[in-house]
């Protein structure tokens, strides 16, 4: 049998265009194997789950009576003990689990540790979503979106929120 001359070049260089793509492929085209494709879905997971946990540890804690004093001796303590007493305290671990959360406590202690002054509570208003957050701060109200607020220096949501919770109408806690 004979084999055409340009047989052998043209195997060889289908074989290096191969390679060449696989490397620019996984180098500079984002390419994954499939074993680190679920270690990413895995860790945004585990973000998302953080995220949602961290508001309802920060609410368990400040939940508990005498929560700014508690919150006050909690700012002075050494700050890699901080996570260690929330997961202790029993705030990081969610409902149904026996375990408390590493993450959520880290992330429930950084904010109570940039909690401020005058933080006694979070409390969500009617149609919040998407980690939209408030909180009781001296005369107002405190959150991630909506109305600037110059008195706490905050934002407020929903807007109509500085009529619809004065301090006469808030919720007691």
């Amino acid at each position: 049998m004979h084999v055409p001359q340009w047989l052998k070049p043209a195997c060889w260089g289908i074989v290096v265009g191969a390679l060449g793509i696989m490397i620019l492929g996984f180098a500079w085209g984002g390419w994954v194997l499939g074993s680190t494709a679920e270690k990413m879905a895995q860790d945004r997971a585990d973000g998302a789950v953080t995220a949602v946990l961290v508001p309802i540890c920060v609410e368990k804690f400040m939940g508990q009576a005498d929560a700014a004093a508690k919150l006050a001796a909690f700012q002075k303590i050494v700050s890699w003990q901080q996570s260690q007493l929330i997961a202790k305290g029993g705030w990081a671990t969610a409902t149904g689990s026996k375990d408390p959360n590493a993450a959520v406590a880290r992330g429930c202690a950084q904010q109570l540790v940039t909690a401020p002054a005058g933080f006694t509570r979070v409390i969500a208003g009617p149609g919040a979503r998407d980690g939209i957050r408030m909180h009781v701060a001296g005369q107002g109200l405190r959150s991630d979106a909506g109305l600037a607020c110059a008195g706490c220096r905050a934002t407020h949501w929903p807007p109509e929120g500085r009529e619809a919770l004065t301090p006469a109408r808030l919720p007691p806690g």
